[in-house]
């Protein structure tokens, strides 16, 4: 049931897909006090907007969040013709440039815009494994596995056995792609500052560019107005002196360039259980 009505909901115009998201968006922001608090905390703290306009950045805010949770049906079950007609971008051949012959690419995606569809995008370009964790929704799970499969791209979770699969598709010459600002668990991650504040973040990166020698993108796809598709933006990072502070901030100069399209309610200064707090990491 659910994924019929995933595939009808794939199959309407991005436009009406957009309006009901922003809809939705705004009904989870009202029926949630802690998710409205965390998303107004975090964009404040962030020194992206001065106190005169955060208000109206929180607003778009709202919408464009709902959005991106809507547009999932169209990134995993539209047709193909609808996902090319929605592809905007006139920076892909620095990927293309910048990448030597059988060199592996880590394709690092923020929570941001349609990063979803900068997966598809890719892995229409070069073969492409990403990295999932299950969602808390189990009924969600096959339904995930299957949208992001579709054109050649793979997964694995995320777990050593999926880490390894990395490392082999690196090696291979291939691509992989992965969230660089999810919270890692215990052990994984190292305390870095994000907009000012100190969270913990993955060494993953750093741990599988340094074994492979593989080439850091950024990755973006940034929604456009009125439904009209996405714009996708590929930054090559610099890869020596790589590390968690550098990633923070590459995901930073990202975020500055659409901050209303950002997950500002996802809980990114959060202490995994175990972790070391922030003083004694830093």
């Amino acid at each position: 049931m659910m994924r019929l009505l995933l595939i009808c909901l794939g199959r309407l115009p991005l436009h009406v897909l957009h309006a009901l998201g922003a809809a939705a968006g705004w009904v989870t922001y009202v029926a949630s006090p802690t998710y409205a608090r965390r998303l107004r905390e975090n964009l404040r703290a962030s020194g992206v907007c001065a106190d005169a306009h955060c208000e109206a950045l929180i607003k778009q805010n709202v919408a464009e969040t709902g959005k991106g949770v809507l547009e999932l049906a169209a990134v995993w079950f539209a047709p193909q013709a609808s996902l090319q007609r929605w592809s905007h971008s006139d920076t892909w051949q620095a990927v293309e440039q910048a990448r030597k012959p059988g060199q592996g690419v880590i394709f690092l995606t923020p929570h941001l815009g349609g990063f979803e569809f900068s997966a598809q995008y890719a892995a229409q370009r070069t073969p492409l494994t990403v990295l999932y964790r299950p969602p808390k929704l189990r009924w969600l799970e096959p339904l995930m596995i299957e949208g992001r499969s579709r054109r050649g791209m793979k997964v694995a979770p995320a777990n050593l056995h999926g880490v390894r699969r990395f490392y082999k598709a690196l090696q291979r010459g291939e691509a992989v792609g992965l969230l660089p600002d999810q919270t890692p668990g215990v052990g994984e991650g190292a305390w870095a500052d994000f907009f000012g504040r100190p969270a913990y973040t993955m060494t993953l990166v750093s741990r599988l560019q340094k074994a492979t020698g593989a080439l850091l993108v950024m990755a973006s796809a940034e929604r456009l107005p009125r439904g009209t598709g996405y714009r996708f933006h590929f930054e090559v990072l610099p890869a020596e002196g790589f590390d968690e502070a550098a990633l923070n901030r590459a995901v930073e100069a990202a975020v500055r360039r659409c901050p209303a399209q950002y997950l500002w309610g996802y809980n990114r200064y959060k202490v995994p259980a175990g972790a070391p707090p922030p003083e004694a990491g830093t």
